[in-house]
């Protein structure tokens, strides 16, 4: 009996332990964030609401504008940028899909683009898993198409990301401090 006693002391005094000495990562100031098309896709379907089959996920970080020059300052014009903070953003298609006229495959990409001001080249590229732009390499490219900036009525703070369904399939809006872009996506 103390031999059992004993044991599930050691074994609790472990856990205790174990528990206490794990240091959790502080708050990210870009948290991860994904929009869907059909827009909220998780919840119709447990729901069983689901009207269209799921088409697009993509998976961002939401940097801040926190006072800071978007455009032309933290983004540089003219440069390769991840569309996000921290891992450059994914998008994956579960169906064919058209981009800038050209046919993209179901399956898992990353998104870049090169902001101008007046226009952005958005990137879909066949790396995947990568931080940032440091290893962005333009043989990877599957598609690059250039979409017109717009402004918005009122400044963005956190970078968004979300479809809006067109009569051709969907845009994937994307809006920050004062612009956003709409990237056409066909199916």
């Amino acid at each position: 009996m103390k031999k059992i006693i004993f044991c599930l002391f050691a074994i609790c005094t472990s856990v205790i332990i174990c528990a206490q000495s794990t240091v959790l990562p502080p708050v990210d100031k870009s948290p991860m964030d994904m929009s869907y098309y059909p827009s909220n896709y998780p919840v119709l379907k447990i729901q069983d609401k689901i009207t269209e089959p799921l088409v697009a996920r993509v998976i961002y970080s939401r940097p801040q504008k926190s006072g800071r020059t978007i455009f032309g300052g933290l983004v540089k014009y003219g440069e390769v940028w991840r569309f996000g903070a921290n891992e450059a953003t994914e998008i994956e298609f579960y169906k064919n899909v058209r981009i800038g006229g050209k046919k993209v495959k179901a399956g898992r990409y990353t998104l870049y683009a090169i902001a101008n001001e007046t226009s952005w080249t958005i990137i879909v590229n066949k790396e995947t898993d990568t931080w940032g732009s440091f290893k962005y390499d333009t043989k990877k490219d599957l598609v690059r198409t250039e979409v017109p900036v717009q402004k918005t009525d009122s400044p963005v703070e956190s970078l968004t990301m979300v479809f809006e369904k067109t009569t051709t399939g969907s845009n994937l809006i994307v809006a920050w401090d004062a612009v956003k872009v709409a990237i056409p996506i066909n199916f």
